[in-house]
């Protein structure tokens, strides 16, 4: 239904991808160096990203039309393939991309459901895919003609699942998969459109093997299995040869494999540790050495290298990516962002070069025009629901999980002070006034709370700030989903998933209006001259509301599948964006209610939009950790 929907609105004028804040950190595969050594290529979403190292410029490839669950590039560089995950039932989609061009070359449909591994042939002749375990096939597919050669079940019956490809260096004929149990070398015979097996034995030696690696000189096989070591093959005899390291294995298995042209090897682990091996021959055996290791946050997704390898890439699970120095292995981090559900996101007063996200453990502060990240406050085990920034810039206002509020300093990140017991179940809806003297919260109990807050100054020096609960508005039911407070301070809108939407006055505390509707509300925004609200939730309609009266004045169709989580009003009041579960970014009119344009690139439910306050850009977040800054159309 969602894929239905997103073709229907490409009839719409489209959004402009300005930058992506994100990386699919948690498939393996997933980040690549480019052969020019001038471009990473990786994927947020089902967008493929090609993003130049010195300028971090970044080009966007539209086309899929769920997660991009794998890539590979040929070994010129002239092509890109990129392949899907996607719904039981389904075919996913393998799309071969132009590189020069950044258009689709071509497009293959046979696989269902998942794409597991993709490799070129080294002279581009073939493509060869392997599906996941729903559909457990391989194929060959000619470049030339865009078509399926051949495919065949990728492992026998007693097997288990196949896991991974490589294709051989230095023959467009030949190619290997392995997976639980199995390891296959496969050969391509054109002319009668097969592909014939060996089987490799490994006598005893049982593995399921998660990567592999061969040597330029196509002779020897290197397998990383889950068991934290890796297995040797001779490709000649197609037997089994070493195995190692023999004692001090990879915790959480080995994840990621790069042969370098000295003959030693990088490995990447499920632990985080990146170490360079070296197979030395004695006699008949074969024998690990460790040489160099770094120790990473989190387990080891890819490792691309750079030209002959003076520099290698290290993605990881938790979706950052470092950059390593082959002759020292020093490290930096070049790439960050969040690898779980962003929450909520708040621009600074008055400017858009900034802007702040939320997630679990995390606060993250944003340079808007280069897309790096500036500040990270992190409270371990805790997720944050809401946030906010002070009218006047001096401070982030956050509410949590564990029913805290806490205020931090946004040049530090340090904590600045913290309302302990704020809501019952945790605060989940957050806003200050324009004054910076009162903080407004809402909570899973679904309480609206007032805290003033004060600042003194002791003779010292030093400043101390003393908060007090003015207020406790109790009539929501459920949680409250988001409040917005007036120019003037005299009153706030709270949206909670009871249903209601109640209009609250800051002098007396009292109610002044309440709007009804059957839907889990999401949402709330004032118009700007304020004598209307408009909301949206879970029934998928935008509802305008007088406040004079409370009562429904138009209700808009804002989708058609899944509820509508995020909404934003330009400062003029002529437009307004919305998004939510069907993964679409929609910009309206809001006098006339119609759409002008339509956003495609999340593969994930969107959360929050906000539009910045100089009205150039508009700013997504998702449910994936994506963070997607499209061009502002009018």
């Amino acid at each position: 239904m969602a894929h239905e929907q997103q073709q229907e609105d490409t009839d719409f004028e489209r959004l402009e991808v300005q930058g992506i804040i994100g990386f699919n950190g948690s498939f393996q595969g997933s980040f690549n160096v480019h052969p020019d050594k001038q471009h990473l290529v990786y994927s947020i979403g089902s967008t493929l990203v090609i993003e130049e190292i010195q300028s971090s410029k970044q080009c966007f490839l539209h086309g899929h039309h769920s997660d991009i669950a794998c890539i590979t590039i040929s070994k010129s560089g002239r092509f890109i393939a990129s392949g899907q995950i996607t719904h039981m039932g389904f075919k996913a989609d393998i799309i071969v991309w132009d590189f020069e061009s950044r258009q689709e070359y071509a497009r293959f449909v046979l696989h269902k459901v998942k794409i597991q591994g993709l490799a070129f042939s080294p002279n581009e002749k073939f493509l060869a895919s392997l599906g996941g375990q729903d559909d457990g096939s391989v194929v060959i597919w000619s470049l030339a003609k865009k078509e399926a050669i051949c495919g065949s079940p990728a492992q026998s019956k007693s097997a288990g699942n196949t896991r991974c490809l490589a294709y051989a260096h230095n023959s467009d004929y030949l190619f290997v998969t392995a997976g639980e149990n199995n390891i296959r070398v496969w050969e391509l015979d054109v002319e009668n459109r097969k592909i014939r097996p060996t089987e490799v034995g490994t006598g005893q030696t049982k593995r399921i093997i998660t990567c592999l690696a061969l040597t330029s000189d196509d002779r020897t096989l290197f397998c990383g299995t889950t068991t934290g070591d890796v297995l040797g093959i001779n490709m000649e005899s197609r037997l089994f040869q070493s195995i190692g390291p023999e004692k001090e294995k990879f915790s959480l298995g080995v994840t990621a494999l790069a042969l370098l042209e000295t003959g030693d090897f990088l490995i990447g682990a499920g632990n985080g540790m990146v170490q360079i091996m070296r197979a030395s021959e004695q006699t008949t055996q074969h024998r690990t050495v460790r040489r160099q290791q770094q120790k990473l946050d989190s387990g080891v997704s890819s490792l691309s290298l750079r030209g002959k390898g003076h520099e290698f890439y290290a993605s990881t699970e938790k979706s950052q990516i470092y950059k390593f120095n082959l002759a020292d292995f020093s490290h930096t981090l070049v790439n960050t962002c969040h690898s779980s559900a962003i929450n909520d996101i708040a621009f600074p007063f008055g400017t858009s070069d900034l802007f702040a996200t939320c997630s679990y453990e995390d606060i993250r502060v944003w340079h808007t025009p280069t897309q790096k990240e500036l500040l990270r406050i992190t409270v371990p085990n805790m997720t944050c629901y809401a946030i906010d920034f002070l009218r006047d810039g001096s401070g982030i206002v956050s509410g949590w999980d564990d029913s805290k509020i806490r205020v931090f300093f946004p040049e530090t990140g340090r904590l600045m002070y913290t309302i302990n017991e704020a809501h019952k179940k945790g605060v989940t809806a957050i806003t200050a006034t324009s004054d910076c003297g009162r903080i407004i919260s809402g909570g899973g109990e679904g309480q609206v709370r007032v805290w003033r807050v004060q600042e003194r100054v002791a003779k010292s020096g030093q400043k101390t700030f003393v908060t007090e609960l003015e207020e406790a508005m109790k009539e929501h039911a459920n949680a409250v989903s988001c409040i917005r407070v007036s120019k003037d301070n005299t009153q706030c809108v709270s949206a909670s998933a009871d249903g209601s939407c109640i209009v609250w006055d800051l002098k007396t505390f009292h109610r002044k209006q309440i709007m009804f509707s059957k839907t889990l509300f999401r949402c709330v925004c004032f118009e700007p001259e304020e004598c209307q609200v408009i909301t949206s939730g879970t029934d998928r309609k935008i509802s305008y509301w007088e406040l004079y009266d409370g009562t429904l004045v138009r209700e808009l169709d804002g989708s058609r599948s899944g509820s509508v989580n995020g909404m934003d009003i330009s400062l003029d009041g002529q437009y307004f964006v919305t998004a939510g579960d069907d993964k679409i970014v929609k910009v309206w009119r809001y006098a006339q209610g119609d759409v002008t344009h339509v956003g495609l690139g999340h593969s994930s439910p969107i959360m929050r939009a906000k539009i910045c306050p100089n009205n150039r850009l508009i700013v997504t977040v998702s449910d994936d950790g994506g963070i997607f800054v499209w061009k502002f159309p009018f």
